[in-house]
């Protein structure tokens, strides 16, 4: 049986977007912050020798050099203010999760509601300065001893690492400002425009190379298939839930009785969303950042190990990414996305529980082996969509655009951000349909009039 919410939401109109000021405004809000960030790429950082480093990026575009352009928006490759992206944020943001699951005091901070989560946030950002400048720094060594520096020197690096780390913190404020005061997620929409606006760059170049003869067409059309098949796929499994049956019991409320109802707990087979997979990738691609710009007389051996088995296709590339994915999959889901502890609780206060399970401990335990048995399918799932494209890129040649983890931060990041502009149009359609009943309330009020007098 759908709900009156469900049915609303279903036959809301798009048209109705003019009269919702509120999200107009939000909308225009965000578009407005996200062409300041590409704004932003096209800056380059002072002192670099953009015709050297236009031949490096062609060399080390089908790379890992490619995959860390595609989360930069390309800032990398024309070594724009934004060269850093916003993954050291996000390798702040899984630093502090991981001490948070594992400090005590950290974790104490967490049960502290809003006074606590903006403790933590705090450390994040603290977090995102070190991160960002121990990166931009080895970029700043490492674009010297590449010869991409017109002027090598203190003064350079100085200048490069001032120029990063305050690109880095700016995009960090656009993220938030977009999650706050937008729509959407600020952090993933930064990465889905970086990775949109790249993209038709990279399809003219795939036909250019099917015109030349380096890519077969047979190829060319199995790209195009696959491409179309994960989108489908992405769709169906992010849409897909698994519902857990909950009962309400009867109660009374001074002299009347109220019967007991029925409703379902929707748990999604990926509750964790894209946030595995940017994870995951922001792993793999924080220490061969700086790498990718040290030339192979210059790098130590751990680098040129790095560089040599954690390229694109290579065997432990995949496993790493494969088990980050996992494993941030059950992470993120019981620490960020989904509490069972916190859902039995607010079940139990609301006087709900699930048929044949005791209400408190026993329903946290059911719905935590219920979410268990849900994210084997979720992260093989998520595993699946990221690691097939990246054996098929190394094999075929395809662009990095073309691979799993673009094609399902894209997805998932479009069908969030409509399902929020959806929420707000139906918050709209709420708030007109009270407002036009307190107007006929009124009304009524008004038209009621006593007897005429003679």
């Amino acid at each position: 049986m759908v709900s009156a919410a469900e049915q609303m939401a279903a036959n809301t109109s798009w048209a109705a977007l003019g009269k919702a000021t509120d999200l107009r405004n939000r909308i225009l809000f965000t578009i407005g912050l996200l062409i300041v960030y590409r704004l932003g790429t096209f800056i380059p950082v002072p002192g670099i020798d953009a015709a050297a480093l236009r031949q490096f990026m062609e060399q080390a575009g089908q790379g890992i050099g490619g995959m860390v352009s595609m989360f930069t928006g390309g800032a990398l490759g024309r070594m724009g203010i934004f060269a850093l992206g916003i993954m050291p944020y996000i390798s702040a943001s899984i630093i502090v999760q991981l001490l948070t699951s594992m400090v005590p005091s950290l974790e104490q901070l967490k049960k502290e509601g809003e006074q606590g989560r903006k403790k933590i946030n705090q450390y994040t950002r603290y977090g995102t300065v070190l991160l960002a400048t121990a990166q931009a720094y080895g970029l700043a060594v490492s674009l010297e001893s590449g010869d991409l520096a017109t002027d090598p020197g203190m003064y350079f690096r100085m200048a490069c690492m001032i120029t990063l780390v305050g690109g880095t913190m700016f995009l960090m404020w656009l993220g938030e400002q977009i999650t706050q005061r937008g729509i959407g997620n600020g952090i993933s929409l930064i990465i889905f425009v970086g990775i949109i606006a790249e993209v038709p760059a990279a399809i003219a170049q795939f036909f250019a190379s099917g015109r030349s003869g380096a890519i077969s067409p047979a190829v060319i059309i199995g790209v195009i298939l696959m491409v179309i098949a994960i989108i489908m796929f992405v769709v169906f499994m992010e849409r897909a839930l698994r519902k857990i049956h909950i009962q309400y019991p009867r109660r009374q409320v001074g002299m009347k009785v109220y019967d007991g109802g029925s409703s379902h707990l929707p748990v999604k087979v990926n509750p964790a969303g894209v946030i595995p997979a940017i994870f995951a990738s922001s792993l793999l691609l924080l220490p061969t950042t700086i790498s990718t710009f040290s030339s192979g007389t210059t790098s130590g051996p751990v680098m040129s190990w790095l560089l040599a088995n954690f390229g694109p296709g290579q065997p432990l590339y995949l496993l790493f990414f494969v088990a980050m994915i996992v494993f941030f999959a059950y992470f993120y889901t019981f620490n960020v996305a989904f509490k069972p502890d916190d859902v039995a609780n607010n079940l139990k206060n609301q006087n709900g529980f699930v048929p044949g399970i005791r209400p408190g401990k026993k329903t946290a335990e059911y719905i935590e082996y219920v979410v268990n048995r849900i994210l084997v399918l979720g992260s093989a799932y998520l595993a699946l969509v990221c690691l097939l494209p990246e054996v098929l890129r190394g094999q075929f040649a395809i662009p990095v655009y073309f691979g799993g983890t673009s094609v399902l931060i894209v997805v998932s990041v479009t069908m969030d951000t409509i399902q929020q502009a959806q929420s707000h149009l139906l918050a709209h359609q709420y708030e007109g349909l009270i407002e036009k009943s307190q107007l006929r309330g009124r009304n009524k009020k008004r038209t009621k009039r006593g007897p005429s007098r003679r």
